[in-house]
Order: structure tokens, then C-alpha cells, then sequence
């Protein structure tokens, strides 16, 4: 399964916030096996955000778009998906319902506070779509032609995630092992692993651990330990972290 990230927002790419959503549903996807061949950031403008999310809808098993949903002017990845799919925006009874929950709830917490929320127009996805509810943001997700629409908050995304993350496998496997060798003396090692046993083998140097990590992955486990084997007696390398003393 191969999956493209999409991370909507102004404030990405002028660097006033951490792209940490992307990291994180890189590791959560990569976990469970699926491959993420591409990360995109893009500005709060929706027709570019309606392009890619069609250009990668196309090309890739899933996409998933973080970032901009909500009410706000700068909100428009919603809408944009919509447009992407030719939908029109509809408020459904679950989304609603949600919206009108999470707000009665806030309500709560913060009483001495008044709070206008135009309820339908937080409430709204594409039709057709499946939303996505949960008790950690206002504003729902959605699921549509193989993309998933999911908040910007961090919390809410991982949120959110959870409710879909069954729906997302793979059967790519990876293992780590560590090496003191600088990496110019086992470039030709890495190249014959890759070629004896079909794999992708990273190579990255920490300078910080004082050692070169080396990432093998493959597609089944006994190709996998066939190729981290090698690499154990051929690239002076340990399964457990080393420093070098050099």
C-alpha cells in the first residue's frame, strides 16, 4: 500500500509551525507497512490543494490531508476536497450532531466565555463522503474516493487516525543495524546488499551516536533476515548500537 501526505497550511511553509503531523503519520503508516512515497506541503489555497488531492487520488493506494479544516478564512481544504471530487458541501446528521456535542462540551469547560459557531458550516463535508467524528476537535474529517481528511491539531489528528487506522497495511518490513565503518568504505557493500537480496538498504550517519545507522527493507521477513544477516558479517556491523573510537 502506498500512501501520499498532504499537510495544508500558510504557516508550514513560512516556518512559524513545525511540520510534526507529517512525521508522525509517516512513522504510524511505516509501522504498519505501508510505504509513503511522497510529502507535500501546500498553502491555505484551494485550488492547489483541489489539484494535488486529484493528481494523488490517481497515483496512489490512499492520500491523506492534514490541516485547515474548520471556519476560519484561511479553512478551505475541506471545501477544496469537495471541489476536487465535483461535490457539493452537506451537513449530514452525524457531523451535526458532533459539532453541536463538542461544542456543548466546550461550553462547559469555559463558561464565563460566549462562543458563535456557525454550526453548519463546521459540520459540512463533500457528499457522499464518510465523516470522520471525535471528541478531541469541532470540526469532522471525512473519508471520500480514498482520501482522508483529517484536522491540523496534532491531537486531533492522531484522533482521528485512530478511528481509520485498521484501513491502512502494508507488508513492507524494517530492521535496523548499526555500523562504526565510514560510510565510503561500505558504499560497494550497501550496493551488493541491494542487489543479492532485492532490498532498500538506507544509510545514515548519526553524528551525535557516534555510529552509521543502517535501514533494511524488504517484503517478507526471510528475505529481511537473509539481508541484515549480510550486512552483520560484511559491513562490520551490530544489531545493537555502537560509537566509534576513532
Amino acid at each position: 500500500m502506498e500512501v501520499a501526505l498532504i499537510t495544508v497550511g500558510d504557516e508550514l511553509l513560512s516556518g512559524d509551525t513545525v511540520n510534526t503531523n507529517a512525521n508522525w503519520l509517516a512513522a504510524e503508516l511505516s509501522k504498519r507497512g505501508v510505504a509513503v512515497p511522497r510529502i507535500l506541503s501546500i498553502p491555505d489555497d484551494g485550488a492547489e490543494i483541489a489539484a494535488r488531492v486529484r493528481e494523488y487520488a490517481d497515483a496512489f493506494d490512499a492520500v491523506i490531508v492534514t490541516g485547515g479544516l474548520g471556519s476560519t478564512p484561511d479553512d478551505v481544504t475541506m471545501e477544496a476536497v469537495a471541489d476536487a471530487f465535483d461535490r457539493e458541501m452537506v451537513v449530514t446528521d452525524l457531523t451535526r450532531e458532533s459539532v453541536e456535542r463538542r461544542l456543548a462540551a466546550i461550553r462547559e469547560q469555559v463558561p464565563d466565555r460566549e462562543f458563535d459557531v456557525d454550526v453548519e458550516a463546521e459540520a459540512a463535508v463533500p457528499e457522499g463522503s464518510r465523516p470522520l467524528v471525535t471528541e478531541a476537535g469541532l470540526a469532522p474529517g471525512c473519508v471520500i474516493e480514498g482520501v482522508y481528511v483529517m484536522p491540523g491539531i496534532p491531537d486531533e489528528l492522531k484522533a482521528t487516525f485512530e478511528t481509520v487506522a485498521d484501513e491502512f497495511a502494508g507488508d513492507r518490513r524494517s530492521r535496523f543495524c548499526y555500523t562504526v565503518e565510514p560510510e565510503s568504505n561500505i558504499i560497494a557493500t550497501l550496493e551488493e546488499a541491494t542487489e543479492r537480496f532485492d532490498v532498500a538498504v538506507g544509510c545514515y550517519p548519526d553524528r551525535e551516536a557516534e555510529h552509521n545507522r543502517l535501514k533494511v527493507t524488504a517484503t517478507d521477513d526471510e528475505t529481511l533476515d537473509a539481508a541484515v544477516g549480510w550486512l552483520l558479517e560484511n559491513a562490520n556491523a551490530s544489531e545493537t548500537p555502537v560509537s566509534r573510537d576513532w
